[in-house]
């Protein structure tokens, strides 16, 4: 017998843009519509023949083009890509939540999807009732929801609002609640989109903790979607790349995540002291701040402002907002080519936020000592309040740096040290 639990072979999905039907969606009245349709044969009367319109009325939209691939029982496997590369659809496509345009897909078991923010709960039914409801979706009966019913509730930690509608419960709790129910009711397989970015980091390293006990006890297949690579190697062996719709590369994670990073960022390179503006491509939150653009400073003229190992580094953002707001946490992460993060530079670890005022802000932030050895580094910005779990914006791949090699550069002789991360030793000897 065969352990595969999902076989995807040329799977495609199509939708149809339409110009005219959005324009005739406009139309507020009876009277409009008489208008335009009679405008509308006017034209077509009128029209040469030989002349065809100058602008279709329809485009087709491949959300996803020959897609292929196998999943075997008990596999963690990740998928990754830029934001439009198809990721969401596909995971609708195998939770049945919409049918392919072409190709076919085969799943054994039974699938529990965590795609959006409360999907499948009623918001005027209770959390209680909403456990049993999901559950029942899911195909399980009373009695076998009755006996994960404690776990669930000691998971979600909403005991205190369990007989309250989820409608007043945070996105957090909702998240909380929702995960737990997915996880607890032994569906065979496991699916996962980013949602669980918008629960506090404390319950994504539970969540992330119970994603690895279901695969590896339980032997449950899960397929998990984040722009966190970081997580992505840390949670799945295998990984599917996808861009534009079709799948770039499989296989291992390392060499998945390598493959990605390097073609994210055909990244712009930073030059010291120069700005950088930043695309809204390839980054996640919810947009009421965001970073414009980025430079750096080594601050030191010698050295061309370059950066080099134990030198300061300095970054300076522009950062506009859409209120006046407090946020508790603006972070610098530093990753190696492989994905590997390295520094994670957070005003949390300082205990202190910035003031952002509405429009445009410039702010600041330096890292006193750049424990780097020489080489091409990915800088990722994050700006949220961590402890309502409010991601502002999140750009894993904003830019490229080089930390230059300090003695051949000729700024002086430094100890030599192999490895990425640069070391001070002191020895004693008794």
């Amino acid at each position: 017998m065969s352990d595969t639990v999902i076989r995807v072979e040329n799977l495609g999905k199509k939708y149809i843009i339409g110009y005219q039907q959005q324009r005739s969606a406009s139309h507020k009245t009876l009277r409009d519509a008489m208008v335009n349709g009679a405008k509308a044969i006017r034209s077509r009367l009128l029209k040469p023949a030989n002349r065809s319109s100058s602008k279709p009325a329809h485009e087709e939209f491949w959300a996803l083009k020959d897609v292929s691939f196998e999943i075997k029982q008990g596999d963690r496997v990740g998928i990754i890509g830029r934001n439009g590369a198809g990721k969401s659809t596909l995971l609708k496509i195998l939770s049945r939540i919409t049918e392919p345009t072409t190709g076919r897909i085969s799943i054994t078991g039974r699938v529990a999807s965590l795609l959006e923010v409360g999907t499948g709960f009623h918001a005027e039914l209770t959390g209680r009732e909403n456990i049993y409801l999901n559950g029942a979706i899911l195909g399980m009966s009373k009695i076998e929801i009755s006996k994960r019913f404690d776990e669930i509730v000691d998971f979600a930690e909403v005991a205190k609002f369990l007989d309250t509608p989820v409608k007043r419960y945070s996105s957090g709790m909702y998240v909380r609640l929702a995960f737990a129910v997915a996880a607890h009711l032994e569906p065979e397989i496991l699916i996962v989109d980013e949602v669980l970015a918008v629960g506090d980091l404390q319950f994504q390293k539970k969540c992330l903790g119970k994603i690895k006990d279901v695969s590896q006890n339980e032997e449950r297949t899960v397929l998990f979607v984040s722009h966190n690579m970081e997580v992505i190697q840390r949670l799945c062996s295998y990984s599917i790349m996808l861009e534009r719709g079709q799948v770039i590369t499989q296989g291992s994670t390392t060499s998945v995540v390598a493959h990605y990073l390097s073609s994210t960022a055909k990244l712009d390179k930073v030059l010291p002291n120069q700005w950088i503006e930043l695309s809204y491509a390839n980054r996640t939150g919810s947009g009421e701040a965001r970073f414009m653009a980025v430079r750096y400073s080594s601050l030191n003229q010698h050295t061309g402002f370059q950066a080099f190992p134990e030198g300061v580094i300095e970054f300076s953002l522009k950062i506009e907002s859409s209120a006046s707001r407090n946020v508790e946490s603006l972070a610098i992460v530093i990753f190696d080519q492989s994905g590997t993060k390295l520094v994670n530079a957070d005003t949390l670890s300082v205990g202190e936020g910035i003031s952002l005022k509405q429009g445009r802000n410039m702010v600041s932030l330096k890292i006193k000592q750049l424990h780097l050895n020489p080489g091409s580094y990915v800088v990722g910005l994050w700006l949220a309040n961590s402890l309502t779990g409010e991601v502002f914006d999140w750009i894993e791949s904003a830019c490229e740096i080089d930390v230059v090699n300090f003695e051949a550069e000729g700024f002086g002789v430094r100890p030599h040290c192999d490895g990425i991360v640069t070391c001070d030793l002191e020895l004693s000897l008794a």
